[in-house]
């Protein structure tokens, strides 16, 4: 097995990041990986990498010191980051970052208290930024200022905690909030109360509006991730206590069920992360506590329905995966196998094979690509 380690550099608290080895900038073919962690172990932060979409390759290039960046998002320009400092009580907190995509070096701008702990999720449209906050079961709204940086929260939205799980579903959750993709609404997933939130985004309001309309899931679901079509005609939600992908059909701020299907056949209880291929003829979800691997689905390019066509076995606990933008290879962020997994996918088949190229990260949470 071949493992591609990350070279680590001294490097101070929130400081930019030096680089592991010298750059000869991008190549063809070649995109920017940034790659949250947890830092309970030997981990430093955010690392990025430079990764070769045809041969699989990663190389390594800096670090920069952050506490749990469990989860970050670019920009769509991929000029700025922001990350999640995921902690409890005044330490949780969402950090701007500007990002050097030649050199992969992370430049801090500034960080903003989210004001709800454990922020676990963040997400923007340019304009905004949203955290999700698991532990304080609310989402969080930050304005963009002109130079990346984030202006003081100005919005925090909360969730509630009504589902019969007493044991996971005993206080509010809050697990992802994501723009729709006509960019004119949020939905947040309520994990506690089973439900999904909804928001207009109006060009003229400084702040999103909650409207009293949710979208109700079964009790005891916990609906964790939602993601859209790559057309924006359907979405799918991932439920990490039913272990069920729901299919919708979205229109202009309106989702309506048209499918349910299981992802987790062995009821672990552990679903994660959810994402479609580039091309949206296949959809991957995660699953973690027991058969820790990717369920996978071949999708109805008409009617937005699934059928389930494999499973694929990972490392433990598969947080937080993520596809090329040419659709070639899927990476998994096994968090306690302490590894990212490198799979090919198979265009035809939507079928995965373990390429062996593994890239240890002490970890990983978070994969995510910048062109």
């Amino acid at each position: 097995m071949i493992k591609q380690a990350i070279g680590l550099c001294a490097i101070g608290i929130l400081s930019a990041a030096c680089s592991s080895k010298p750059s000869a900038g991008k190549q063809e073919n070649e995109l920017s990986m940034l790659v949250g962690t947890y830092t309970s172990g030997s981990s430093k932060g955010i690392y990025t990498f430079r990764f070769n979409e045809e041969t699989g390759i990663a190389t390594p290039l800096s670090e920069v010191a952050l506490s749990n960046p469990s989860y970050l998002t670019l920009s769509a320009d991929g000029k700025f980051v922001y990350a999640v400092s995921e902690e409890d009580g005044a330490s949780s907190a969402v950090n701007a970052f500007v990002f050097d995509q030649e050199k992969g070096t992370l430049q801090l701008l500034n960080s903003q208290p989210t004001e709800g702990s454990s922020p676990c999720y963040v997400s923007t449209d340019g304009k905004k930024v949203l955290t999700a906050n698991y532990g304080g079961g609310s989402m969080s709204v930050f304005t963009v200022q002109s130079n990346g940086s984030l202006a003081k929260i100005d919005t925090l939205f909360l969730g509630a905690a009504t589902g019969p799980d007493s044991e996971r579903q005993g206080a509010a959750h809050v697990h992802c909030a994501t723009f729709s993709p006509d960019g004119n609404y949020i939905f947040a997933t309520d994990f506690s109360a089973d439900r999904l939130l909804q928001y207009a985004v109006h060009e003229k309001e400084e702040k999103p509006r909650p409207l009293s309309a949710t979208v109700d899931i079964a009790p005891g679901s916990g609906p964790r991730h939602i993601t859209f079509s790559p057309n924006g005609k359907f979405a799918y939600l991932i439920n990490e206590l039913s272990g069920k992908v729901i299919a919708f059909s979205y229109a202009d701020g309106r989702l309506n069920e048209i499918q349910t299907i299981t992802a987790d056949t062995v009821r672990a209880k552990g679903s994660a992360d959810i994402h479609l291929s580039p091309d949206g003829k296949y959809l991957y979800a995660s699953n973690r506590l027991k058969e820790d691997g990717l369920a996978i689905f071949e999708v109805n390019s008409e009617t937005g329905t699934l059928a389930k066509v494999g499973y694929q076995l990972t490392g433990i606990h598969p947080r937080n995966f993520n596809i090329t933008p040419n659709g070639k290879y899927l990476l998994v962020a096994c968090r306690d196998s302490n590894v990212i997994q490198v799979f090919e996918r198979d265009p035809i088949t939507g079928l995965l094979t373990d390429t062996k190229q593994d890239i240890v990260v002490d970890k990983p949470v978070c994969i995510q690509f910048a062109e």
